[in-house]
């Protein structure tokens, strides 16, 4: 079993596919969404099995889909916002190096205007994020090794912070600078 060199978690305009494909570029490691993976599986977007097969049927579509990246994806994994309301998955994610991108309301609005297709924002997108992140946000927490807030960082920026927190730092390749070099010699 191999497990992830960094697992992201969060909500909806959070960053983590966009932070996840870069992290894993300064890694040198491979990029992995599990969103990504169940369209590919069911063939048709997840708005469309939310509307067709329902909730219950994404979610156990969501769960073997964690199960599997988690199992045998050695870079760097993005999960789903709602996979972590899986008793299953937050146990499986115990240990991991888990990183929460935390981000604010005003702050998601502006990345995503909660108007692109997302199932549980469908209906006063404001009011659902909010009450979203009222149940999430302590299942975030409870998984993370770090939280790292996204809002009004680049995702360069973000790469850097989720480095230093998983002291990633060799494992990205960086070298000590040419003064920390120096005081070496």
């Amino acid at each position: 079993m191999t497990s992830p060199a960094v697992v992201l978690i969060g909500p909806p305009g959070a960053g983590k596919s966009t932070v996840g494909a870069l992290l894993a570029e300064r890694l040198g490691a491979g990029y992995r969404d599990t969103d990504a993976d169940i369209v590919a599986t069911a063939g048709k977007p997840i708005a469309d099995i939310f509307l067709d097969e329902g909730e219950p049927h994404f979610r156990d579509l969501e769960r073997a889909a964690v199960r599997a990246a988690l199992d045998g994806h050695p870079g760097v994994l993005s999960l789903g916002g709602g996979a972590i309301m899986d008793d299953g998955t937050r146990k499986l994610l115990a240990g991991l190096p888990v990183v929460f991108l935390d981000i604010q309301l005003a702050d998601a609005v502006k990345r995503v205007g909660l108007d692109a297709p997302r199932p549980l924002l469908a209906v006063n997108p404001r009011k659902q994020w909010r009450e979203l992140m009222e149940r999430r946000r302590p299942l975030y927490t409870e998984v993370a090794r770090a939280v790292i807030d996204t809002g009004e960082h680049t995702p360069e920026d973000v790469v850097e912070a989720i480095l230093d927190a998983l002291e990633l730092r060799q494992a990205a390749g960086d070298a000590p600078q040419a003064a920390d070099r120096e005081e070496q010699a």
